[in-house]
């Protein structure tokens, strides 16, 4: 369970800025990209985002698409300055879209806020109203979804739960112009699906944040792929966007003062729902916009993967093989960062620790005691809050670490025995309970795996 504390930090606003406007977006279709204009108070920003399979430019849902894009693209740069104030100019919004929004960068800046000590609850949306006769008309052929894939045991399996009832999936890959992951890369190359892809120019000024004196911290990421998703998919006449975000991303990271902190606010189910209501308002519901692993555990869906051993030597979710410097990334696991030790812990029920070990190149962090502590916090065993990373929930950690212990090529592992008895108190669920869906879901009848239908 998550646990409420108190701020224990006094707020300081004296860095934010006063008023931040959206100026304007483009459509350049020559050049396949929509182009992004805000402004924090006299300081001007330009986002760029390319789709270099081009598509059909001429149809109204691209420009429709490309609006809510505009809007939720925004909050990199709003971040800068966080003002009180944001002026949606000359874009007109509906009622849904400016609630969307204001949950959005209450929400989903929730952790930059908390650890900035800043308060943002005084935010103020200004600007047109739009009221909607009709969405805009969209229907695209069915069975043809966009994944967005990142490479991790996520959506490789949302991938291989697809492949029985669809005709023509592709993944689709957002990156910075010229470069490309190989963490990304090698698993996709594996799933043998075509590619579609973006390219996010993100303003300079931003990557030079602590420089020019901007307040920094994390931002609802996925939420600004999953925008940058609906544009490619209108653009190929795809009829949805298959995220793959489960149960647990909707976890709190932290309760502070009574109000939930959650690091993957863009990935849980409030964002889920919300923006699909953004989208059905938008564009009728299509592309459907859903997460098939919503209902799923990180332990059923380690379960899952585990059954695709062709993955293991090519899948990595270590953040240091995504690192912005091509000098400090990773072509291998570190072996010692909170994902690294969540990934390993959560696979070590269903994969022989052989085969983890040659994942880990020998550095697996199970068999590392120094590791202790880390793996403390990912199953809430001390007072520190929970990583500020994309793990599980601490009951999953927990029954991961129970039935990983019980395995018999893990008996003498150090790390999982003093884990297991220090958990022995916690009135957690038994295995069977987290191995079967968990809760309600969006996922529409036509893509539910077999688990979905019983």
């Amino acid at each position: 369970m998550t646990t409420d504390v108190s701020t224990s930090q006094p707020l300081d606003d004296r860095r934010r800025g006063e008023v931040f406007t959206y100026v304007g977006f483009d459509l350049d279709p020559e050049r396949n990209r929509v182009v992004c204009h805000y402004r924090l108070d006299d300081r001007d920003f330009r986002e760029e985002i390319t789709f270099p399979g081009g598509g059909d430019w001429t149809h109204p849902a691209v420009a429709e698409a490309a609006r809510l894009l505009f809007l939720l693209a925004g909050v990199s740069y709003y971040k800068a300055g966080a003002p009180p104030v944001i002026d949606l100019g000359s874009t007109a919004v509906t009622a849904t879209e400016r609630a969307f929004l204001r949950g959005y960068h209450l929400d989903g800046l929730g952790e930059f806020a908390h650890r900035n000590g800043l308060d943002l609850t005084d935010l103020q949306i200004v600007g047109p109203e739009l009221v909607r006769t009709a969405p805009t008309a969209y229907d695209p052929a069915p069975g043809r979804p966009l994944i967005p894939f990142g490479g991790g045991i996520d959506s490789i399996v949302t991938v291989e739960l697809l492949r029985p009832n669809v005709d023509a999936p592709a993944l689709f890959v957002v990156n910075r112009p010229g470069d490309r992951f190989a963490a990304i890369e090698e698993p996709a190359a594996v799933t043998g699906l075509p590619v579609v892809r973006a390219e996010r120019l993100i303003d300079e000024q931003v990557l030079r944040s602590r420089e020019l004196g901007f307040l920094n911290g994390h931002v609802p990421v996925t939420g600004i792929i999953s925008a940058i998703a609906l544009v490619a998919a209108v653009l190929e006449g795809r009829d949805a966007v298959v995220m793959s975000n489960e149960w647990s991303a909707s976890s709190a990271t932290l309760v502070v003062d009574g109000r939930a902190i959650n690091h993957q606010y863009s990935k849980s189910e409030e964002f889920e729902a919300a923006f699909r209501g953004v989208v059905a308002e938008a564009l009728g519901g299509r592309p459907e916009y859903f997460s098939l692993l919503r209902p799923f555990s990180e332990l059923w869906i380690a379960g899952r993967f585990a059954e695709h051993p062709e993955y293991l030597d090519h899948f990595r979710s270590c953040n240091r093989a995504f690192h912005i410097d091509r000098s400090l990334r990773l072509d291998h696991w570190c072996g010692h960062c909170d994902k690294c030790s969540f990934i390993d812990l959560i696979l070590a029920p269903f994969v022989p620790e052989e085969v983890l070990r040659r994942v880990f190149r020998g550095a697996e962090p199970l068999a590392n005691p120094g590791l202790l502590e880390t793996f403390r916090k990912l199953l809430a065993l001390t007072p520190d809050a929970k990583p500020w990373e994309c793990v599980g929930d601490e009951v999953e950690s927990r029954v991961a670490a129970r039935l990983a212990a019980d395995r018999a090529d893990r008996q003498g592992n150090a790390v999982l025995a003093t884990l297991v008895a220090e958990s022995a108190g916690s009135a957690d669920p038994p295995p069977d309970d987290l191995l079967r869906p968990l809760s309600a879901h969006h996922v529409p009848e036509r893509y539910a795996p077999d688990t979905l239908l019983v």
